[in-house]
C-alpha cells in the first residue's frame, strides 16, 4: 500500500492490487477508523467516505486538489514501472 504523503495526521494511500482490471486514478485518505476515496478524473470527486465530517471532506477535497498532480505522478510511477 503505497503511502504517497502524509498530512496532519492524514495518510494519503493507494494500494498496490485494487481491482481487476486496475481502477482508474485514485486516492485513498485515512485517519485512524475515518476513510475517504476521491476519484481523480475525469475530475475530482469524492467516490465515498466513512466517519468523516461534510467539513473534513471539503477539507480534505482542497487538499487533494492541491496535490493532484503528485498523486498522479506517483500513481504513474508505480503502475507503470
Amino acid at each position: 500500500m503505497p503511502v504517497v504523503f502524509r498530512y496532519q495526521g492524514y495518510r494519503f494511500f493507494f494500494f498496490s492490487n485494487e481491482g481487476d482490471p486496475l481502477e482508474p486514478c485514485h486516492i485513498h485518505i485515512r485517519k485512524g477508523g475515518a476513510i475517504a476515496k476521491f476519484w481523480l478524473k475525469p475530475e475530482i470527486q469524492l467516490a465515498q467516505a466513512y466517519d468523516m465530517s461534510p467539513t473534513e471532506l471539503r477539507k480534505l477535497l482542497k487538499i487533494v486538489e492541491q496535490n493532484k498532480k503528485l498523486i498522479e505522478e506517483k500513481w504513474n510511477e508505480y503502475f507503470r514501472a
